[in-house]
């Protein structure tokens, strides 16, 4: 895998949805979050700034799910229900891309993927010390 991927296109599962981007670090920015909507959800997350990300399809498609504080907005396809972006309540002007999205991507093809402490979420602890990595999620091939 090339982890210095810079544009690369993606789409949802059923391809209503499709998008062109161009990653911040390429597919270095790789990550999770352990909040409780990102629990769930359970996908590998990149960055992107908000200008670096043209909808090329689907933006009937697209349903935004907002929740706790609201600020940050999670788009995902309204007809196979796949999860392709979110606007960051971290970084605002950065989009989270879904790595199993963008073609020829897997988030099985990450040996490691940081998880960042979404629970104690930096802009609930105003003057903190910022961002703070949770632990390591590993895939080991059987």
């Amino acid at each position: 895998m090339n982890m210095d991927i810079n544009a690369i296109n993606g789409a949802c599962h059923c391809g209503g949805v499709r998008f062109h981007v161009r990653l911040s670090n390429g597919l270095h920015s790789a990550r999770r979050c352990n909040c409780s909507y990102c629990r769930m959800r359970g996908a590998v997350a990149v960055s992107a700034e908000l200008a670096d990300f043209r909808l090329l399809e689907g933006e009937a498609l697209l349903t935004v799910y907002r929740f706790n504080t609201g600020s940050a907005r999670h788009y995902f396809c309204s007809r196979c229900g796949i999860y392709t972006h979110h606007q960051r309540r971290s970084n605002p002007d950065q989009y989270g891309v879904n790595a199993a999205c963008l073609e020829g991507v897997s988030p099985f093809d990450f040996a490691e993927v940081p998880v960042s402490d979404g629970i104690s979420h930096p802009k609930d602890n105003p003057g903190g010390s910022g961002s703070r990595q949770a632990g390591v999620l590993r895939f080991i091939p059987s």
